[in-house]
């Protein structure tokens, strides 16, 4: 997996165009001041989780005893999942039970939980950040996937910070345009890992 590869796949999963739209339905009744604040924070948490999944999710798998080229195959399960749900922007993601909206409006501070985990920092993107350290392995290798984590950091935070005016000028169809988009792209990456997981499991396919 190469570095531009990564950062694609990285910056459709997260999907900080749709992640705009969650943050405006749930802080975007919030004083400007306070919606702010909370995407500083959100932006924050989002690029410290992806960094140390970075240095520390290698060592996770290894203790559970996950090979790379399982968790190639069930990552690859995962992002075609998602990236069929964006394709029909139907994220899985931005579905909330009034009871866990109401509660999500009524904590003091939204940005950690669940805005930036597990709503922009979820699963498909924990896993492809421990895919590509699996593959790019070297400290070199690390501190490159971590500079490109800080990179979605920052879009994510200017996303956020600016979501209503952006919002309001794409309008609802440009966000399902640009989601669907999204969502190709994931499903094609997806099926080119899950072949490589199914390779490395079953070496009798190759």
């Amino acid at each position: 997996m190469s570095y531009v590869t990564f950062a694609v796949t990285l910056f459709t999963i997260i999907n900080p165009i749709g992640s705009l739209a969650i943050f405006a339905g749930i802080a975007g009744d919030r004083p400007i001041a306070e919606q702010k604040s909370i995407a500083r924070t959100a932006a924050f948490a989002v690029t410290i989780i992806l960094i140390a999944v970075t240095w520390i999710g290698a060592q996770v798998l290894a203790f559970f005893g996950v090979t790379p080229a399982g968790l190639q195959a069930a990552g690859g399960v995962i992002l075609i999942l998602l990236g069929l749900s964006m394709l029909r922007s139907q994220t899985p993601r931005l579905k909330q039970t009034p009871a866990e909206r109401e509660e999500a409006l009524e904590r003091e501070s939204i940005a950690v939980v669940p805005l930036a985990m597990p709503i922009i920092a979820g699963p498909g993107a924990i896993t492809s950040v421990i895919l590509a350290t699996q593959e790019m392995s070297t400290i070199v290798d690390r501190v490159a996937v971590s500079g490109i984590a800080l990179a979605i950091g920052l879009i994510v935070w200017i996303c956020l910070h600016f979501s209503a005016p952006i919002a309001d000028r794409m309008g609802a169809a440009g966000l399902r345009i640009v989601t669907r988009i999204m969502g190709l792209i994931l499903t094609a990456i997806a099926f080119q890992m899950l072949a490589a997981g199914l390779r490395d499991l079953l070496p009798g396919l190759a």
